[in-house]
């Protein structure tokens, strides 16, 4: 076996490839990572982790002119500052082309490890409910799998990444393997006393994240020191860097290249194998070719379609796999709306640190046969308190030591902000596909994207903030900013982009089957978010782990049955 040859090649190391790297190695594979981005250490490059904002060159605010000029569109992510802007994709190297009609925000990293150094950590499990909707409502193709097929699957990620939460028994939203949950805030105590009282119907816990509330498989406890985003260098929270990249590592059997951009992958004659994976370095521009048994792309929803188009040949003219005239179709995400209110209860309490997690309100609408809404499908509000401090008081007049020892004290309420995540319907219409002329400095064509929500979309926006209102209310909220839905985010903003490469039974309508193998080629296996057929309502990451995990054991199955026959 020569340097450019592994039982599998693993093309990305985010969230999904870092669990394709682990399971494949730990079951007896040599696997390549191919990773698009450079080096990142665990650790050491995780810049200014504990620092306070004044030893920062910009106090760990933007720099407008560096941000508009090179991240324009990843400057604008909840996640993005001068300590993590390294982690990010520059979008003036490696641009896409959109459609700013219907635009699309393809938030991306450019390092090892991916988005899971930067994810916001909340995980939850698909129900069958979730796997039965779009049968149920004739909205998308149908999944071939159940939950039934994934619950071993999902225990078994969890048992791994260790994942903070409370057992409350909802066939919606089922129980994971829980470490034990964090603790509530006093103010959260009364808000849900107060729920629970008024509005029984509608239910509230803990969120359930990845992040540890005791040491687990060698990682610390979270001690809630607050900038989650600039890197954890005691694994409290999961990423690849800290859990699945060194598994793989401790079996002597990863090799892991940064600095490599996939252009296209090669099949043999029959159109029916890969049997190589070109890449060009981003630094030499050297060209190379590696070949592996089996090959599982995982460099992220959009990314992964976009190889799988610039690797259209005589036998697959529209892009592998695609005898179904659907990849880079049905591009989803998850559509985003806050609503506030303020609270004067419990202001003689206050909390030490910072919590990296809040309470959730998990679905409550059309869990029945009959619902009294105008809208499919549902949402759940991720929730979180604060008081507001001195970044509130802008506008204040004050001059001396009185106004600043009152800017150091915190206003005398408490906000709870309730964001909705709505389940977007799977659409033909939302698309991504090569742009015909222009290409990147790799001369590769420019991925372009098309995006818009739907009516469905935009009512369950509006039920949004008819339900938050009647939450805060209950809750004794003293004044209320509800939004409306006249401006909504744009498509991407929620990070949650899924589609593109679905999941079916029928090749006819679908890319991959029930283990995420492409239809129509035996040996590449698509596990990130491209290969999602519906997007529910909860965090997808959990359930792109759990499938990635169960099609390696497939894929590692079907080697070892052809090297029996």
């Amino acid at each position: 076996m020569n340097s450019t040859d592994f039982d599998a090649i693993v093309v990305g190391s985010g969230i999904s490839g870092g669990w394709a790297a682990k399971e494949l190695t730990e079951r007896g594979l040599r696997v390549l990572v191919l990773e698009r981005g450079g080096n990142i250490k665990h650790g050491e490059d995780y810049l200014g982790e504990h620092a306070n904002s004044w030893q920062f060159e910009h106090y760990g605010l933007p720099n407008r002119k560096i941000e508009r000029r090179d991240y324009e569109i990843q400057y604008k992510s909840y996640a993005f500052s001068e300590a993590t802007r390294h982690f990010w994709n520059n979008d003036r190297l490696n641009p896409y082309e959109r459609n700013n009609l219907k635009p699309f925000n393809w938030r991306r990293t450019d390092v090892v490890g991916g988005r899971s150094l930067l994810w916001g950590r909340q995980v939850y499990r698909w129900s069958d409910l979730d796997f039965a909707a779009n049968k149920i409502d004739g909205s998308g193709v149908p999944w071939p799998v159940s939950y039934s097929d994934i619950s071993h699957w999902y225990s078994h990620v969890e048992s791994f990444i260790g994942v903070s939460g409370q057992a409350e028994g909802w066939s919606h939203l089922p129980d994971s393997e829980f470490l034990p949950p964090m603790e509530y805030y006093k103010i959260e105590k009364t808000l849900k006393k107060r729920m629970r009282k008024k509005i029984p119907e509608i239910p509230i816990t803990m969120g359930r994240v990845a992040v540890l509330t005791v040491p687990h498989k060698g990682r610390q406890a979270c001690h809630y020191c607050g900038p989650c985003h600039r890197g954890c260098s005691g694994g409290s929270y999961f990423s690849s860097q800290s859990s699945t990249l060194p598994a793989a590592r401790k079996t002597g059997k990863l090799t892991l290249l940064p600095n490599q951009v996939v252009e296209r992958l090669e099949h043999d004659e029959s159109g029916k194998r890969i049997v190589g994976v070109n890449v060009i370095d981003s630094l030499t521009r050297r060209r190379r070719r590696f070949t592996g048994r089996v090959v599982f792309l995982c460099a992220s929803t959009l990314a992964s379609t976009q190889i799988m188009l610039n690797s259209a040949s005589v036998r697959h003219p529209n892009g592998l796999g695609n005898e179904s005239q659907t990849l880079g179709r049905f591009l989803m995400d998850h559509l985003a709306i806050s609503h506030l209110g303020t609270f004067v209860d419990d202001v003689d309490y206050y909390y030490k640190g910072e919590r990296p997690n809040g309470l959730y309100i998990p679905r409550f609408r059309n869990l029945k046969d009959i619902d009294d809404t105008d809208f499919l499908r549902g949402y759940g509000y991720q929730t979180h308190v604060l008081r507001p401090d001195w970044e509130f008081r802008f506008n204040e007049k004050g001059f001396g030591a009185s106004f600043k020892d009152k800017l150091r004290r915190p206003l005398p309420i408490w906000v709870w902000a309730l964001r909705a995540f709505i389940e977007c319907l799977p659409r033909r219409e939302n698309r991504v596909y090569l742009h015909p002329r222009k290409k990147d400095r790799f001369g590769i064509p420019l991925l372009a994207t098309e995006f818009e929500w739907s009516d469905n979309e935009r009512k369950a926006a509006l039920d949004t903030g008819v339900q938050a209102e009647k939450i805060l209310r209950a809750a004794g909220a003293i004044t209320m900013d509800i939004t409306q839905g006249e401006k909504l985010d744009e498509g991407g903003d929620a990070i949650h982009e899924m589609g593109t490469a679905r999941m079916g039974a029928d090749p006819k309508t679908s890319i991959v089957n029930k283990f995420n193998r492409v239809h129509s080629i035996d040996n590449l296996y698509v596990t990130d978010g491209s290969f999602m057929s519906s997007s529910s309502c909860v965090n997808p990451s959990l359930t792109y782990m759990a499938f990635t995990a169960r099609a390696c054991e497939h894929a590692v199955s079907r080697l070892k049955e052809e090297m029996l026959t």
